[in-house]
């Protein structure tokens, strides 16, 4: 791997580069596999790795992070599909550290996820938040979104609001959030051990260019957090002019006080001293088990706290819907929502923020699609099937592996004597999607557009 020399260049005299064993760790062709378990299911994903003798150690900075000694098929691992764990690197997931120590995630909080796709740190906020809390997760890119959206969907989230704005939407909620996350789009030389393609794209110049889209991020969304909020920036750079230079700018040209974080020294995570003596925090591969990455933390000492100036522009629907509605799922809590013939059902602790987010942003999802009404009968939809909230009286298949895995294809399926009628097809309990049982074949419902398009597993 020929690094570039203006980088290596570049990170000379940083805390913690050494550059013989940077270069070296970027030519050792030894990767990292981490995943991040979804706290429904953990024991379950474990245990499985375990039975096809993977094991797991934890991440230190990471609650629910583990590194596997090996890499699976995660393609064909129904508990995958489930949304029973996330494969997400393991740096990244130091968000957690940021969140938990700038912010007191036991109390309701309205949090912004800016740069989502494809939605690790969301996913990965939405576990730390509590039920009460709101999470908005937004991505500028149009292509992009329906991926997060599946994820924050396989996740099993009721209190997620996924958008597709630019930053500057966000500044018509003046003071409204408590924590804006900016996992910024970078030069991305923090990748180049898994992508060696980034190293084709890297150059100086797009160095300058992704530290000026940075600053027009940030400056666009800071309007929108509160007085004594809490930002989170991050990138997967090494680079000073994306990482230290913008910890600087922050809280030169902003009223930002920079966070300094608790690090174990175990973690061999380096602090970064900038010039001004502001600290953040660099990720090294060949110190700590992980890939590039910079994190540094603000709260805002001087700003606006929002004023509501809600007004209602969804109705709840609840009373006319819910004996449809309760066949399928328990919504206790829940305001439902009928757009068109679609039902939604959302937190009633967050009602008014929702109508309040619709009122100014471009949603693409919210809370969970229950399904579709026809002639006054619900259709379940996907979301409720990998939500908290079907109703205990649904009935459950338990799949074997292989038809698990024909199930995720959307292949066909031998009906061995099973209940006819509407249940969900699962895997060593944790709910895959929705199937009829009928009694000469089985309707799949899982969505086409997550099925698995192999056909078998690589060797």
């Amino acid at each position: 791997m020929q690094l570039p020399s203006a980088l290596i260049q570049s990170l000379q005299g940083l805390p913690g580069f050494d550059e013989q064993r940077f270069v070296d760790i970027h030519n050792a062709n030894t990767s990292l596999t981490s995943i991040r378990l979804n706290p429904a299911g953990s024991e379950v994903i474990l245990q499985s790795f375990k039975d096809r003798g993977i094991n797991s150690t934890p991440i230190p900075w990471a609650g629910n992070g583990c590194y596997l000694s090996e890499r699976p098929s995660f393609t064909f691992d129904p508990l995958f599909h489930a949304g029973t764990y996330y494969v997400q690197e393991a740096s990244s997931m130091f968000i957690e550290q940021a969140l938990q120590q700038s912010v007191d995630v036991s109390k309701p909080l309205r949090v912004l996820d800016l740069c989502a796709a494809p939605g690790g740190k969301s996913t990965h906020l939405q576990s730390l938040l509590s039920a009460e809390s709101l999470l908005v997760s937004n991505e500028v890119i149009r292509q992009r979104v329906n991926i997060l959206k599946d994820n924050i969907i396989k996740w099993g989230s009721s209190n997620v609001v996924v958008t597709n704005n630019d930053p500057r939407d966000f500044s018509k909620l003046k003071g409204y959030f408590d924590v804006i996350v900016v996992d910024a789009p970078c030069s991305g030389s923090g990748l180049f051990r898994r992508d060696e393609e980034a190293i084709n794209e890297w150059s100086e110049n797009n160095v300058v260019l992704c530290s000026q889209r940075q600053q027009r991020i940030l400056a666009d969304v800071l309007p929108a957090l509160k007085e004594g909020g809490g930002l989170i920036y991050s990138t997967c750079s090494y680079s000073r002019q994306e990482d230290e230079d913008i910890t600087d700018w922050l809280t030169t040209e902003f009223p930002l006080s920079n966070i300094r974080l608790n690090v174990q020294h175990d973690w061999n995570i380096s602090e970064a001293a900038t010039p001004l003596g502001n600290s953040g925090y660099r990720f090294w591969p060949h110190l700590a088990k992980g890939e590039g990455f910079f994190l540094a933390a603000f709260r805002l000492n001087d700003g606006d706290v929002y004023k509501n100036k809600n007004k209602q522009v969804v109705k709840p629907a609840t009373k006319q819907l819910l004996p449809s509605v309760s066949l399928w799922a328990n919504v206790a809590g829940n305001e439902l929502i009928q757009v068109n013939d679609k039902v939604y059902a959302w937190p009633a602790v967050l009602f008014e923020d929702f109508n309040l987010l619709l009122q100014h942003l471009r949603i693409i999802y919210s809370g969970t699609l229950l399904g579709e009404l026809a002639h006054k009968k619900l259709i379940p939809d996907h979301a409720l099937a990998m939500s908290k909230m079907v109703a205990e009286t649904i009935s459950r298949t338990e799949l074997e592996l292989s038809e698990a895995i024909a199930y995720l294809q959307k292949n066909t399926i031998e009906n061995t004597g099973w209940t006819t009628g509407w249940q969900l097809a699962a895997y060593s309990k944790q709910a895959l999607g929705w199937m009829n049982v009928l009694s000469n074949r089985i309707n799949n419902y899982y969505p086409k557009e997550l099925r698995i398009l192999k056909q078998k597993i690589n060797n």
